[in-house]
């Protein structure tokens, strides 16, 4: 019996499994050991996830950095409902967490036209941090970043992708994979 939360799914096609969920989760792993060994001995790391994208690859992601440190988020956004970047980002939440004098790792969960990251960073760096990277689930390589992450899981392909927490107005966050519309 089809629900209305089928409705998403009938009305888009994915054409093929890009990442897979167990891809996904030994490159996830990975990073984490990377971080983990490039912050060991240091005090007060921040996670800072940029909602609503990169929210499962966050709490992944946290669960594999074995010191104690503190997770936020804060949301953009440069989508909409399209499937192109608009190329204006809106920041629709930002805590306003004390930045000043941490570590802080920015994550996203996709890198397309660097406009939200070349946005947001240089206002993080004036929060004063003592220091600031990037780690980035996907980067599509379209664009060259004023600032370009430490940690990348994936370089992706030109497509629209969805699952693992990236959609398509609003659908297919839950997918466990990262497939391409």
């Amino acid at each position: 019996m089809s629900t209305d939360l089928d409705a998403p799914i009938r009305d888009a096609k994915i054409c093929r499994v890009v990442y897979s969920t167990e891809q996904i989760a030994a490159r996830v792993a990975e990073m984490g050991r990377e971080i983990t060994r490039h912050y060991e001995g240091r005090e007060d790391l921040l996670v800072i996830g940029l909602l609503k994208g990169s929210f499962i690859f966050v709490a992944d992601l946290v669960r594999t950095i074995h010191f104690p440190h503190h997770v936020d988020f804060l949301i953009a956004s440069s989508y909409g409902t399209g499937m192109d970047s608009s190329g204006i980002v809106e920041f629709l939440y930002d805590p306003g967490v004390r930045i000043q004098g941490r570590h802080v790792i920015l994550v996203e969960d996709i890198v397309d036209t660097g406009s939200t990251i070349d946005l947001v960073l240089p206002l993080l760096e004036k929060r004063g941090p003592e220091s600031l990277e990037l780690c980035v689930l996907l980067h599509k390589r379209r664009v060259r970043l004023k600032k370009e992450p430490r940690w990348v899981g994936f370089d992706a392909p030109q497509e629209f992708l969805v699952g693992y927490g990236l959609d398509h107005a609003e659908s297919f966050r839950h997918l466990p994979f990262i497939g391409s519309l």
